[in-house]
């Protein structure tokens, strides 16, 4: 099982993922010398070209080496494409959606095919499909209604078969399968009543179950012949959000596994699968170990990334080192390894600059060469884009909160990393909230500093891969100290004259969502407005209707936001949800919801939006019937963005780009107080 991702999960807005309000030369005195020339105020950028489709998306090398994957628009949604290497606008379209965008998809091991998941609405109830490469045939691979498709194992020594979880007899549990992809025919391997996850080996004999215990850890245990498992391995409850198995190489003696036993920062160990002996391969003094970077054939380690202020890859041992000094010669920005061909001669590379879009390349190991395949946005380049900068922002009880700020092109001449002036500041606050934000290009980051805000995000306590006791830090402190640190950030901010003290917006999905409601109604003061998407208001609700495959993970939430099966337990989550205090909100705010949002549901926001209605107090409400968490078709991302600038717009003053056709085909529904934003009556009045 791999470490426990965020399951409140960052919000899907944008796929993959500026000007000054005024100019800042001053006013020529006689006798003085010249002051500098007012900075030009960069081209407003289109928001289509920033969460539209992208023109490309998603490399992924054939088993081969001869193809190459990817995603683009067919017909105004994403679809797969694949390609001849060189050749990539040779590109036919392989799948057909007209509904959804694709968004996960894997070339077959035998390369005759591809398989992606796709829900409906939003619902994330994902099915496994696969296309013939040949003949574009697409074949529903896993036909079952209200069931959630995990992939457990994929290899090349297993040319025709994966292995799949599926939650349609248990919705709690996913029970193992081997899937034939020739025939579409599933044996059932394992019947699963109480694992969180499973690892295979290389010939996808399941080797390894993590058993969730009631105090919140997680048992390891080897899968023996015969149906016996031997628990060789427990993960404390304090360990579980930065632990976990990282596979299992084909000598299969051990497995790879991050760890925090015994210390703060995950390090990579192996694991002995006869004894559970662990032996120590490569640690971090900065952070913790985020992954791993394994041999296609062998499944050996050859490197892992650290992601501190920034991500790099260190290698382990020769056998890529002279690759990651290439990479890190060549790239010019950080970079990422999205496959590799089976002979492991070509990978594909995704490069981010930040100041331009994200691109991937080919590389070529024999010829030490960097192909570049396409542009992910290329209506961006040549677009005035603005820098960001990696932070550490002290908190007020002595923690480091790692951050990172964009300012708008232009706005600081002088090259101290601060504005000229003050900007209006929006404080952009990361979902899970056991996740974290890292540097690199942003969407939100460029579109807001090119609408003339400053933008922060900060990686508060709670937040994963600064080690276990930063992350640990954030338990049952939802709207205590982890609100204290987004506080800390917008103190540090107007102390130090990136923002004035009353322009300050705070916005962000999921649990920046949660942020967002908790500011508005305990911190009021703090912030002139706020946009909620997809946030939980009520966290006694939001527990008590989590996914039921949610289970392995259930022990987890109640120690880490509170326990709705105590007493204790309850007091506490409604003391710490914004519903309780919905009568506090005095300044403008905004909610965005997916109706078919299976983790924070509608009625989240649909609870808070009651309580200011009887209170009279105003609340614009954005719903998107075809969504859920977060918004994956691209005419409902543009036209939220658009509502969320028109709102940001009127309360802190910045640039905004009228709306023109953004609304057109998408799902929106303004359900309560169009009024509040200047123009958004009229524009729903001419929707298409």
């Amino acid at each position: 099982m791999k470490k426990l991702s965020s399951l409140l999960g960052t919000t899907i807005l944008a796929v993959g993922l500026t000007g000054i309000l005024s100019g800042c030369g001053k006013e020529e005195k006689a006798a003085a010398p010249a002051a500098p020339a007012a900075a030009p105020v960069p081209e407003l950028i289109a928001r289509k070209d920033l969460f539209g489709n992208p023109s490309r998306n998603g490399a992924s090398i054939s088993p081969d080496g001869a193809s190459v994957a990817f995603l683009a628009p067919r017909d105004g949604v994403m679809n797969v494409w694949v390609a001849p290497i060189g050749q990539i606008d040779a590109a036919k379209p392989l799948t057909a959606d007209t509904e959804r965008p694709i968004r996960r998809f894997l070339w077959a091991p035998d390369g005759s095919s591809v398989l992606y998941l796709q829900d409906k609405g939003g619902n994330e109830d994902f099915l496994l499909y696969g296309v013939d490469v040949a003949t574009a045939q697409t074949k529903l691979l896993t036909p079952f209604e209200k069931t959630t498709v995990q992939i457990v194992g994929i290899s090349d020594k297993v040319p025709d078969a994966i292995l799949v979880g599926l939650n349609n007899r248990d919705e709690r549990w996913h029970d193992v399968h081997k899937l034939d992809l020739k025939t579409g025919k599933l044996t059932l391997v394992y019947k699963n009543d109480g694992y969180a996850g499973f690892d295979a080996d290389k010939n996808l004999t399941l080797r390894l179950a993590s058993k969730p215990l009631p105090d919140g850890g997680v048992q390891v245990e080897r899968m023996d012949k015969g149906g016996k498992n031997t628990p060789i391995l427990t993960i404390a409850a304090e360990d579980v959000l930065s632990s976990g198995i990282s596979g299992i190489p084909v000598e299969g003696g051990v497995a790879y596994l991050l760890s925090t036993a015994g210390r703060d920062k995950a390090a990579l160990y192996t694991l002995d699968l006869k004894d559970g002996a662990t032996k120590l391969l490569a640690e971090s003094d900065k952070a913790d170990i985020g992954g791993i970077m394994a041999n296609p054939e062998t499944g050996e380690v050859e490197a892992f990334n650290v992601d501190y202020m920034k991500d790099e890859w260190t290698p382990v041992g020769d056998a890529v080192a002279a690759d990651i000094a290439f990479l890190n010669e060549q790239a010019k920005g950080q970079w990422g390894v999205t496959s590799r061909s089976r002979d492991d001669n070509l990978w594909t590379i995704a490069i981010d600059r930040v100041t331009e879009p994200a691109a991937f390349f080919l590389y070529d190991r024999k010829a030490k060469s960097l192909t570049r395949l396409f542009t992910v946005r290329p209506n961006l380049e040549g677009k005035t884009l603005a820098p960001m900068q990696a932070l550490e922002i002290p908190s007020r009880d002595g923690k480091v909160l790692v951050s990172y700020l964009t300012l708008p092109p232009n706005a600081d001449a002088n090259g101290d990393g601060k504005p000229d002036q003050p900007l209006p500041l929006v404080l952009n606050v990361h979902g899970g909230p056991w996740a974290r934000d890292s540097f690199g290009y942003h969407s939100e980051h460029q579109w807001l500093a090119n609408r003339g805000y400053a933008v922060l995000s900060v990686n508060f306590r709670g937040s994963t891969g600064f080690g276990k006791g930063f992350t640990n830090a954030g338990d049952l402190q939802w709207g205590r100290t982890m609100h204290d640190d987004l506080i800390d950030a917008v103190d540090w901010a107007v102390k130090n004259g990136v923002a004035p003290q009353d322009k300050v917006a705070i916005y962000g999905g999921s649990y920046g969502g949660y942020a967002t409601l908790w500011g508005m109604t305990n911190t009021p003061d703090r912030f002139a407005c706020g946009v909620d998407i997809v946030g939980p208001s009520n966290l006694n609700t939001l527990l008590a209707s989590v996914p039921a495959y949610w289970a392995a993970f259930f022990e987890q939430l109640a120690r880490r936001v509170g326990d709705p099966r105590t007493d204790e337990g309850k007091v506490l989550l409604t003391e710490r949800s914004p519903l309780t205090y919905a009568d506090k909100i005095a300044k403008p705010l905004l909610i965005a919801q997916g109706a078919n949002d299976p983790r924070v549901k509608q009625a989240e926001s649909d609870q808070i939006v009651a309580a200011m209605k009887a209170k009279n107090i105003p609340v614009t409400y954005a719903l998107y019937p075809d969504e859920g968490h977060g918004f994956a078709r691209p005419t409902n991302r543009t036209s939220f963005y658009a509502v969320a600038e028109g709102f940001l717009s009127h309360c802190l003053g910045g640039r905004q780009e009228p709306v023109g056709t953004d609304f057109d085909g998408s799902s929106l529904q303004v359900l309560e107080g169009s009024d509040y934003v200047p123009g958004l009556k009229d524009a729903l009045a001419v929707k298409k």
